[in-house]
């Protein structure tokens, strides 16, 4: 019998993923992994040095780096496991934007869809959402975004799960 999700973790470890980090679940555990860049290089590594000749023996990876990458081997080597929605998925980005056409105010739209060019638009987006007194509908929105992503992919997947509010 697979695992009931809880709509609200998967948000929690899709909030985890980044350039640096990728999160999997095991769609009959329920289980969650969590593999670094450090780890999938490290990974990569390991297998040119064992397709290389004359490996030298003291270039060993720690004993915790090894479990690791068994880990990381695991997941990625069995069917149940299946990654998050990764960054691009998600496109926070778009979110954003789409908070800031949603705004009735036009001057407060404006404002927002100014903060979101260029380099910085998350920090400058973040702090204009806080000196505008509309954090709370800002955080309530991208939750609902996340809400709705998880929920895709969780159907999409064939995982049963639930929404505590």
């Amino acid at each position: 019998m697979q695992p009931v999700i809880c709509l609200k973790d998967f948000i929690e470890e899709m909030d985890c993923v980044s350039e640096e980090i990728r999160v999997f679940l095991n769609i009959q555990t329920g289980k969650f992994v969590l593999l670094t860049r450090e780890i999938l290089d490290a990974m990569e590594a390991a297998e040119a040095d064992e397709s290389s000749e004359g490996i030298d023996e003291n270039d060993s990876v720690p004993e915790w780096q090894t479990e690791m990458m068994q880990e990381a081997d695991e997941v990625l080597s069995n069917a149940d496991y299946r990654e998050l929605p990764d960054q691009f998925d998600i496109d926070e980005y778009s979110i954003m934007e789409r908070f800031c056409f949603s705004m009735e105010d036009e001057m407060l739209s404006s404002r927002l869809l100014k903060s979101i060019q260029g380099k910085g638009a998350f920090r400058r987006f973040k702090d204009t959402v806080h000196e505008c007194g509309i954090a709370e509908d800002w955080y309530a929105w991208r939750e609902d975004a996340f809400k709705e992503v998880a929920r895709d992919w969780l159907e999409n997947n064939g995982v049963a799960f639930r929404d505590e509010q």
